[in-house]
């Protein structure tokens, strides 16, 4: 009898749930219009110029990713990552979860991955900019930093490069903070971003949707923690192998077309 109670209030609250939704959506979907609103560019660059113009921050990011297997099912991993960043040429994130674990550093002049369980490291010299190590990480050697693009001082071009259409979805709470919820779409990747309204416009929220693979996986990044003055220490973006650590060599780069998150 219990059972048969909670799973009517269960139906009710469903129900009324349902109801919310279709009324919010009209007002969601009469927001878009053709091409790309002037509004949504304008608090996409807003946001971007923002962190470009930050010397140094840190941030913690929550990650969700999903795998499709050939049945069609959506799998879902999380992974957590904390970063560090000096601008023009220092970055530190550790990233931990479901399969990874794994510490990234870039001080300049090299850049070093280390797998603390397995104890394995790889280093390779490395260009002398932040975004031009990213995208030298990601085409030579197939690896991509958290949250690499948001970071770049060139975030907006990235995003916005073969944008088709866009516009202001509304307004949302992301982890408390009030946020201005934009919607993007580019052949193959539809992407979202939630930007803290305010003087500190921070991206607090980012979805990604591969269209043009089958039932179009995710990969978002949930961005909490923001710290815009921190104090590093000076050899925070500086990797020293444990003694008992093994040298091994970079994977070959995926090849063109294919990438990896």
């Amino acid at each position: 009898m219990a059972a048969i109670v909670a799973s009517r209030h269960g139906a009710r609250f469903l129900a009324a749930l349902g109801l919310v939704l279709a009324a919010a959506l009209p007002l969601a979907t009469s927001a878009q219009t053709a091409g790309i609103d002037p509004q949504a560019e304008r608090l996409l660059k807003a946001a971007t110029d923002f962190l470009a113009n930050q010397k140094q921050f840190t941030v913690d990011a929550s990650n969700t990713f999903e795998v499709v297997l050939t049945t069609g099912q959506k799998i879902q991993y999380d992974h957590r990552a904390t970063l560090s960043v000096q601008r023009p040429n220092k970055l530190k994130a550790h990233r931990s979860g479901d399969v990874i674990d794994q510490f990234f550093y870039y001080d300049g002049k090299s850049l070093a991955l280390y797998n603390p369980a397995e104890k394995y490291f790889a280093t390779s010299p490395a260009p002398g900019t932040l975004e031009d190590m990213l995208a030298f990480a990601q085409d030579k050697l197939n690896v991509f930093a958290p949250a690499g693009d948001l970071i770049c001082k060139n975030a907006y071009a990235i995003l916005m490069q073969d944008v088709t259409s866009g516009f202001v979805v509304g307004k949302a709470m992301v982890d408390g903070a009030r946020c201005d919820h934009l919607a993007f779409r580019k052949p193959g990747v539809d992407f979202q971003i939630w930007i803290q309204e305010g003087a500190q416009s921070l991206p607090r929220k980012l979805v990604l949707t591969t269209t043009d693979l089958p039932e179009a996986p995710q990969f978002s990044i949930l961005m909490t923690n923001w710290n815009l003055n921190p104090t590093f220490d000076a050899k925070l973006f500086e990797f020293t192998p444990p003694k008992d650590a093994k040298q091994i060599e970079w994977l070959p780069a995926a090849p063109s077309g294919i990438q990896g998150e």
